[in-house]
């Protein structure tokens, strides 16, 4: 059986650049009429950190209005997952543009009482912005999808109620930060973990969900439409130096991800379609798929739409980590 998770990060570019209302509010409300239409429901990873830095120096009007949507997503029974960028934490507001701390972009990284410090910054301003001390996400996924060192950050999540991470993506590969998930390419569709967030262990205190996947010629990732998304935040130059750059991790092969921003509709459809022909065979699994987009990327609204049909027409039902969770725990 398969079943499928939307998941939105839910921020600017990662650089600081772009305003709350064009790239966050606006999409999202898009995104959320088109799932009410369809009576289906998606994760909002909400980037706390860029939220938070905003709101303290009132760098952007449309904050409040943003922090609005939140509480309305989640009372409209959307789920609300936790993610941070820690590089926001330690920024500063000058000439009217953000200076980022990129010592700290990764959170696993630093020191222990940095990495319990923050999460519990964060949550209590997500908790703040609902209105709900008692508010606990149950998912969790990292600033970049970087998730390695896996411990102290693991047990610190778990400590305080999450329960499941969505920041591995099967195949993945960054020297630049020593990230490397090419050992989850053999694991299952999910799986417990505490060390090592790309390794199973059956008494794992946390779930991975991972973001589905699939190994592809790394050509297929210079498509129009994926350049065309790196010139919204960058110059083109910079935009092709930056996936070109990220290719060489992958001379042969590269993770596609299951991006419905960035991919087109035969993309995603031909990725499903193979999976089908997987789960027809041995039909008694369960198969979770995360499928993973960006507010900031959130413009060609007909492929969404297009997307939403064609899992419709294959019986395919749309869920949530809530949902997912419960079955994957029996």
């Amino acid at each position: 059986m398969i079943e499928c998770i939307f998941t939105l990060d839910y921020e600017i570019y990662g650089n600081g650049t772009g305003s709350l209302r064009e790239l966050v509010y606006e999409p999202t409300e898009r995104l959320k009429a088109a799932f009410q239409k369809s009576n289906a429901r998606f994760v909002v990873f909400v980037e706390v950190a860029e939220l938070e830095m905003i709101e303290a120096r009132r760098t952007d009007p449309a904050i409040d209005l943003v922090k609005d949507q939140i509480r309305g997503l989640n009372e409209d029974a959307f789920e609300l997952g936790l993610h941070i960028h820690p590089w926001w934490y330690n920024a500063t507001y000058e000439d009217g543009r953000w200076l980022l701390d990129y010592r700290e972009y990764n959170l696993c990284t630093l020191p222990q009482a940095r990495i319990i410090h923050l999460v519990d910054r964060s949550l209590d301003y997500l908790r703040n912005t609902l209105g709900a001390s008692d508010f606990t996400p149950l998912a969790f996924r990292g600033g970049h999808l970087l998730f390695q060192p896996t411990q102290p950050l693991a047990t610190a999540l778990f400590q305080r109620g999450i329960r499941v991470d969505s920041s591995v993506y099967k195949g993945g590969l960054w020297h630049q930060h020593r990230l490397d998930y090419r050992r989850a390419l053999s694991n299952g569709y999910y799986w417990r973990f505490t060390s090592h967030s790309d390794v199973p262990d059956r008494e794992g205190l946390l779930l991975e969900l991972p973001i589905y996947s699939r190994m592809v010629p790394a050509w297929k990732m210079l498509t129009i439409k994926r350049l065309g998304l790196q010139r919204r935040a960058h110059s083109p130059v910079h935009a092709g130096k930056k996936v070109l750059s990220r290719l060489t991790d992958f001379v042969r092969r590269h993770p596609m991800k299951l991006d419905f921003c960035h991919m087109t509709k035969h993309e995603l459809s031909h990725m499903v379609d193979a999976l089908i022909e997987e789960d027809e065979a041995s039909p008694n699994s369960f198969r979770p798929i995360v499928a993973i987009g960006h507010t900031k990327d959130l413009i060609d609204f007909d492929t969404v739409e297009y997307f939403l049909r064609y899992l419709a027409h294959k019986r395919i039902a749309v869920t949530t980590f809530a949902g997912a969770y419960r079955r994957c725990d029996r």
